[in-house]
């Protein structure tokens, strides 16, 4: 991921969660380099590949994208994936138009962990 992806009261909160579920430190930080890094399987790349295609202004997944990830993930899964990535277009949008303040376990985790990344508190620290 060459630079950051979404809004950056959701990343704090989700770097947070990742840990939380037992998403190891190391693996937190290799997701800049998700598609060459040891901790990220075929699949987890495929997946990540589909949100930020499908993230992205315009959508840019592809066929052949889609065809890629069908060999790693059930029709089910992939439902999941792209509901959840469109659930946080929705929070991106409504929390970066609010500014949502965030509270101070997910500002911690997110300058620890996701800062060095291009993260900055930015309006969401009022």
């Amino acid at each position: 991921v060459a630079r950051v992806h979404g809004c950056h009261y959701l990343m704090a909160h989700n770097a947070g969660g990742s840990l939380q579920q037992g998403i190891g430190k190391e693996k937190l930080a290799a997701v800049w380099e998700y598609k060459t890094s040891p901790y990220y399987s075929e699949a987890e790349r495929a997946a990540l590949d589909l949100a930020i295609a499908a993230a992205s202004q315009p959508n840019d997944v592809t066929d052949e994208l889609f065809a890629h990830v069908k060999q790693h993930w059930t029709e089910g899964q992939i439902i999941e994936i792209v509901a959840l990535v469109s659930y946080f277009g929705f929070m991106n949008r409504f929390n970066d138009t609010m500014a949502t303040p965030l509270e101070e376990e997910p500002i911690e985790t997110a300058r620890e962990h996701i800062s060095q990344h291009g993260w900055t508190l930015g309006k969401h620290g009022r």
